[in-house]
């Protein structure tokens, strides 16, 4: 991984309470799991930024090994990963996700 992109990742991350890497923007997802995760956190009312990682094959393969996790969407809260799709709709319907969203 490129420095730059690491640091890009480390700037996202910090700037950033909430944010969602993903496939599509948050108004256009690209597929169903990145839908289902962006219609979570919309219910969730937090604000909450997308990087769209379909225009950036670098920026999405940097991410799989930063993270250690091979598929989108990743949930990052506070810095932290989250997890995907699935794990985002556990925690939801745990109620996890919003002591996670600090709401």
């Amino acid at each position: 991984m490129r420095d730059e992109i690491k640091q890009q990742i480390e700037n996202d991350l910090k700037s950033n309470k909430v944010i969602l890497y993903m496939k599509g923007t948050k108004d256009s997802p690209m597929c169903g799991f990145s839908a289902r995760t962006v219609d979570i956190l919309k219910e969730h009312e937090v604000p909450f930024k997308t990087v769209n990682i379909l225009e950036n094959e670098e920026l999405r393969g940097a991410l799989k090994e930063y993270s250690d996790w091979p598929t989108f969407p990743q949930l990052y809260v506070d810095g932290e990963l989250v997890g995907g799709c699935d794990i985002v709709t556990e925690l939801h319907g745990s109620g996890e996700l919003t002591k996670l969203l600090g709401k």
